[in-house]
């Protein structure tokens, strides 16, 4: 166990968002990303959705749609998903897919960004940052 996880000692971790359009984010994710689908999951209990990540790591991304479209929160500019890459050559691939892809840049909120990465949207407006390096606490 890392001693600087205070006993914390979970092995893997998911982060699931609800959408109501699910087919257009899982194409964002998917394609123009570039992540893979490592599962998925249809009519449970009025539930369909998507797993997406980066095969054998320990972290991937679920998307969810209920089948009564529901009402969901909207996303602030600030609430970001990072992927952080370790050279100048996997940024600029990254960024050229999303460009080849159709997607467009917006400007980030925090000035932090400018300069050393691109920001994009979802179809669903949540933000995702390319960045030009390693994160380095």
């Amino acid at each position: 166990m890392n001693e600087n996880t205070n006993g914390f000692s979970a092995v893997q971790f998911r982060i699931a968002r609800p959408t109501n359009n699910l087919k257009a984010v899982v194409t964002f994710y998917k394609e123009a990303l570039g992540l893979k689908e490592l599962g998925s999951f249809s009519g449970h209990d009025g539930y369909d959705g998507v797993m997406l990540g980066l095969p054998g790591e320990q972290y991937h991304l679920e998307f969810t749609q209920h089948n009564s479209q529901t009402a969901l929160p909207e996303p602030t500019r600030e609430n970001l998903l990072v992927f952080y890459f370790d050279s100048p050559e996997k940024y600029h691939q990254a960024v050229q897919r999303m460009t080849d892809s159709g997607i467009t840049p917006v400007a980030p909120e925090n000035p932090y960004w400018n300069g050393k990465s691109e920001t994009y949207e979802d179809p669903d407006k949540w933000r995702v940052v390319l960045f030009n390096g390693i994160y380095k606490p």
